[in-house]
């Protein structure tokens, strides 16, 4: 709608009548805008299958050492699940908050091998990565396997961290919208407004995880407009503009400052990059 001035004319009421939608779209463009300017930068580590006890604990002291205990943007590291525990008690009194890269979805029982979410919540766990392509295209995860885990993650208390993106062929077919859609719905089935809004969503081209490529700021920025407008689309533009959108994929402190500057991109899920204190700091003062 073209917003009229307001007029003088004969019939006020009728000018009034016209110009006060006008009025509350601009109030509410205000609002929301608002509510994206105050999305905290986030920026998580993945250390995947990497390091040993005693690095992973340098690492994690470092880090919190360069963290303190207050930060502009929130900060996570995942470190593999073994050093939980050990990763939890070096960055006790920090900033820097700790979370896990996968779980199971049913509790405490008789699943040889597996993690509950108690478990991690036991030893500190914030966050969970979930839906990772390394365990959708390597382990055979599938939308439904990841919606299960989303849910109990939730339902404990926890926050989701859910991954999705194309390969290299997908986006040379021109799907790279579709998928990306299909794993959001999928892996987010059955949840209400409130729980969306609680999801930070990764956009990880798999063709850029470890390659050394990246996909150009436009191009990632490209993807994460088009999710948040599906997220308006499937629940409401509150929800939209609360939900925060990592970037992932050969993330780099030379290459941060550029992406993070992206309207859509709120942050980074970093992965080899995250192995060295100083790299990952790079990334955190960019945000």
């Amino acid at each position: 709608m073209r917003c009229p001035p307001p007029t003088l004319a004969e019939d006020a009421h009728t000018g009034l009548d016209d110009f006060l939608p006008c009025m509350l779209n601009f109030a509410v463009y205000h609002f929301f805008r608002g509510i994206r300017l105050m999305r905290r930068k986030f920026i998580a580590g993945n250390w995947k299958t990497n390091l040993t006890r005693d690095e992973s604990v340098a690492l994690a002291s470092g880090l919190a050492e360069k963290v303190g205990s207050a930060s502009s943007v929130d900060v996570a590291v995942c470190p593999p699940s073994v050093y939980l525990d050990c990763v939890a008690a070096a960055v006790s009194g920090s900033a820097v908050a700790l979370g896990a890269q996968n779980v199971y979805h049913a509790g405490n029982g008789a699943y040889t091998g597996e993690l509950s979410t108690c478990m991690l919540k036991d030893v500190g766990c914030d966050f969970v990565i979930l839906g990772h392509s390394e365990r959708r295209h390597i382990l055979g995860e599938s939308n439904r396997d990841v919606n299960l885990k989303v849910l109990a993650v939730i339902e404990a208390g926890l926050v989701p961290i859910l991954c999705v993106g194309e390969t290299l062929e997908e986006r040379e077919a021109g799907k790279t919208r579709d998928i990306v859609a299909e794993q959001y719905i999928g892996s987010l089935a059955g949840l209400s407004a409130e729980q969306a809004a609680g999801v930070v969503v990764a956009y990880e081209p798999v063709w850029a995880i470890g390659t050394g490529k990246v996909a150009s700021p436009e191009q990632a920025e490209e993807v994460h407009a088009d999710l948040r407008s599906l997220i308006e689309s499937r629940y409401n533009a509150e929800v939209a503009s609360k939900v925060r959108i990592q970037y992932g994929g050969s993330v780099k402190p030379d290459n941060a400052a550029e992406l993070l500057s992206q309207p859509n991109i709120d942050g980074a899920l970093v992965g080899g990059a995250s192995l060295k204190v100083e790299h990952f700091m790079g990334i955190i003062d960019a945000a």
